[in-house]
């Protein structure tokens, strides 16, 4: 009984700090509202903010190449360069070189 004379002990011997100590310990950890959870739930909220920003920005990307497109002269640089289309008149010449080349030695 020595240790509960001790003055860290004395303010748990009023009835009033022992269920306030209660309370505050059973909010923050056990309640289904808890802390924990609320801190959970608030980094999920953040990094489905920080999601959102990110398709935002995508979706500004998008947009911009879209009107690139959607003029002719946009429209035929884009076939050109990604599908090497061509005219019936004229003829495509690729320059690989052989660093850009996959072959065994680089692999």
């Amino acid at each position: 009984m020595a240790i509960l004379k001790h003055k860290f002990f004395k303010p748990f011997k009023n009835w009033f700090v022992l269920i306030l100590t209660a309370f505050i310990i059973w909010m923050l950890f056990f309640d289904d509202n808890s802390w924990l959870i609320h801190h959970e739930l608030n980094t999920d909220v953040e990094a489905l903010e920080n999601e959102k920003e990110y398709y935002k920005k995508e979706i500004e990307k998008d947009n911009k190449a879209i009107k690139k497109l959607s003029t002719p002269g946009g429209l035929e640089k884009f076939a050109r360069e990604e599908y090497y289309m061509k005219r019936d008149n004229e003829e495509i010449y690729i320059i690989e070189y052989e660093d850009s080349l996959k072959t065994k030695k680089n692999e």
